[in-house]
């Protein structure tokens, strides 16, 4: 059975190839704006849903309207981005009928539209590698045949290609359908795993996976980039530049968090069969506390300082790539409430604050058990997704 992955390479475009990526950028941010007014403006003077086969319907007649525009480029990548608009029209409603905040679409400015996507079946966009050759391309209409870099096979069938900016940047990525699974010989283990800022990661057995704080130690360059933009004049040549060195840095930092994500989920994946983890609400962890002018929240410098550590530890980024290679390995995941597995003693189930130490140590009030507090809870973890495997099954 096969699974769906996404294979991510970086594009060689020479220069004219890279202002037409641009300019094609461009067009499609700003075909998602219009989309997005016409959308907008029907609905609060006509009271009309347009809906995305009214859009889609028109863009012949926009095409026709506008050859040394819109009408160069693919009609399927535009079509993808009439998608775009309408998934986020979709994920508004949803939120308001789950009564969580409902986060209206917005105008897409300049630079907050990066990437274009294109049907990979004869619609604009087709990816041309082969086995035999050095150099592998991919054709996309309007563009030409651009260089590609690619580190690794690609397998199963090419659903989707879709190119994304990332600063001076530009990088494909194929969405591929029916990707063979690489099931791992079985090892007869199990862990559960508490994912922390000290440690990213400790199994129930005490290993321990170090959180490498790629955003503190490139915090010092990160804060002098920052200081230098804030001195350069809106709009002038020198903060464009100032501008792309603060983004250079995160993304080169976003880069760190991700390959340490895969290297620790590999190991997770390749040692254990069933890996249980807490089922966490990061959004709700990392909210702040400052509060209102009325209600002033309280420790609010140090609540501001752990969410910055549990930001930079990725503990989101790392859940995702684990679910992915679990899922490719034939590994079991399970996912269980995180309430009071801390706070819990392994050994004889007291629960009581008190029993946290300090964020290391950990002591049982009521039995005298000690260890380390996140392998206490790692086990407290692999015992509830265990028992809940076991309630699974015998249902």
């Amino acid at each position: 059975m096969g699974v769906r992955r996404s294979f991510r390479f970086l594009l060689r475009p020479t220069a004219r190839q890279a202002a037409a990526l641009a300019a094609c950028l461009e067009d499609h941010r700003q075909l998602y704006n219009a989309a997005l007014e016409h959308r907008r403006t029907a609905y609060a003077k006509a009271g009309v849903t347009v809906r995305y086969g009214d859009q889609s319907a028109e863009l012949k007649h926009i095409r026709a309207d506008d050859l040394d525009g819109q009408g160069r480029w693919s009609a399927g990548s535009q079509q993808q981005t009439l998608r775009r608009l309408d998934k986020a029209f979709a994920a508004f409603f949803r939120r308001i009928k789950k009564g969580a905040k409902p986060g209206y679409p917005r105008f897409k400015g300049r630079g907050w539209f990066d990437t274009v996507e294109w049907p990979a079946t004869k619609n604009g966009a087709t990816w041309d590698s082969q086995p035999h050759e050095p150099v592998t391309r991919v054709y996309l209409l309007g563009i030409g045949h651009v260089r590609v870099h690619q580190h690794r096979r690609v397998k199963g069938r090419v659903k989707t290609i879709a190119v994304k900016r990332e600063g001076s940047r530009w990088f494909v990525v194929l969405s591929c359908d029916e990707v063979p699974a690489r099931p791992l010989p079985a090892t007869g283990v199990v862990a559960g795993i508490d994912l922390g800022v000290a440690s990213l990661v400790t199994t129930s057995d005490g290993h321990h996976i170090d959180n490498r704080r790629h955003l503190a130690a490139c915090a010092g360059r990160l804060a002098s980039a920052q200081r230098d933009l804030a001195r350069k004049k809106r709009g002038s040549r020198r903060r464009r530049k100032a501008v792309a060195r603060v983004a250079a840095l995160h993304a080169k930092v976003r880069r760190q968090r991700v390959d340490g994500a895969h290297k620790a989920a590999l190991a997770l994946v390749g040692g254990y069969d069933v890996i249980v983890h807490e089922d966490l609400r990061i959004i709700h962890m990392t909210r702040s506390a400052s509060g209102t002018i009325d209600a002033p929240g309280r420790n609010v410098a140090a609540k501001s300082g752990l969410n910055r550590s549990i930001l930079d530890a990725g503990w989101g980024v790392f859940l995702t790539i684990l679910a992915h290679k679990a899922e490719s390995a034939g590994r079991e995941l399970i996912a269980v409430d995180p309430r009071n597995t801390s706070r819990t003693c392994s050994r004889c189930g007291h629960c009581a604050k008190e029993n946290r130490l300090t964020q290391a140590a950990f002591a049982c009030t009521a039995c005298g058990h000690t260890g380390h507090a996140d392998v206490n809870a790692a086990t407290n973890i692999l015992r509830a997704g265990l028992a809940l495997r076991d309630a699974a099954e015998a249902a």
